[in-house]
């Protein structure tokens, strides 16, 4: 241990002066490709509570001017946020949980050998992927399943995603031999419990990015219910703030002078303080499932 020790300073210390350079400018350009990452996203959020004035000036930098809370209890009194943020949660695990229910499945079926008519499978999977029906011909098909204006319209259409098959199958490839399947068989053990005993919890990695990937999709979907919904009390988030956001632009083109001024400033702020509430808790959520996303981003793109 002490030779290995001994061998692995002398590398450090044998670092080049180029070394030192390629060093140094890796850092610089990784430091200002976070900082042009992060720096929109903390604007947004110390406007959101600075004071409208300084926000429309420009006088913001680095620290919010004339903390304003306005825009936040603005929005705190709208009823129909809540009823949005208590529909887009149900529809985010809802949806989450049909796409896993349906894409992992098929993706370990289509990752095993031994699967007949494998390709022809895969074929009708990526089909979709170049060539759609279009609106018109899918408005159709929804409304004669009687999903319209329904809850599960905007979870269930659309719930099987080509690329999460793909992604996950890469993956069974890449980690379930088939050599496990035939241990299995020597236990007793069926193609079912299989699955669920030894293929699920040797997965946790895919699980969590497709997870993560149906749950942010979730989460930003609008198009959808826009398209399908029509009562109030089944909008999803995304929708009241998007009504939130063309009430106040309308209200701001109709007013005049000072007023419309005012009216124009607190638009502004208003926006920023929906793009916060819309992002937070989804943010919120990604670092408990970011070694599992990193994990099984690597994993699923070593071989096709």
């Amino acid at each position: 241990m002490s030779r290995e020790k001994e061998i692995t300073t002398k590398r450090k210390i044998r670092k080049s002066k180029e070394d030192k350079i390629f060093d140094f400018f890796l850092y610089l350009i990784a430091g200002l490709l976070i900082l042009i990452t992060l720096y929109p996203m903390y604007f947004i959020v110390i406007a959101s509570v600075s004071n409208p004035t300084a926000v429309s000036n420009g006088e913001l930098f680095l620290l919010p001017r004339g903390i304003n809370l306005k825009a936040y209890k603005e929005l705190a009194g709208y009823a129909k946020l809540w009823s949005g943020y208590r529909n887009t949660i149900l529809y985010v695990i809802a949806g989450t949980v049909i796409t896993l229910v349906v894409n992992i499945p098929a993706a370990y079926a289509l990752s095993r050998r031994k699967f007949y008519g494998k390709k022809l499978f895969t074929f009708f999977y990526l089909i979709p992927m170049f060539f759609t029906g279009g609106l018109i011909p899918t408005y159709l098909t929804v409304s004669k399943f009687g999903l319209l204006d329904n809850f599960w319209v905007m979870v269930v259409p659309f719930s099987v995603v080509t690329y999460y098959i793909i992604v996950a199958r890469t993956f069974f490839n890449n980690s379930i031999p088939e050599e496990l399947w035939e241990a299995a068989q020597l236990d007793g053990c069926g193609y079912i419990g299989f699955f669920f005993k030894v293929v699920l919890p040797l997965s946790k990695a895919i699980i969590a990015v497709v997870a993560l990937w149906a749950a942010v999709g979730q989460w930003n979907s609008y198009f959808n219910a826009l398209i399908y919904l029509r009562s109030e009390n089944l909008q999803p988030l995304q929708i009241v703030l998007r009504n939130i956001l063309i009430s106040n632009q309308t209200i701001s083109a109709m007013t005049t002078g000072a007023a419309a001024v005012e009216a124009k400033q607190m638009a502004d702020l208003i926006k920023y303080a929906v793009i916060v509430v819309s992002s937070a808790p989804i943010m919120c959520m990604y670092p408990f499932v970011q070694k599992y996303f990193n994990q099984g981003v690597m994993l699923g793109s070593l071989k096709g």
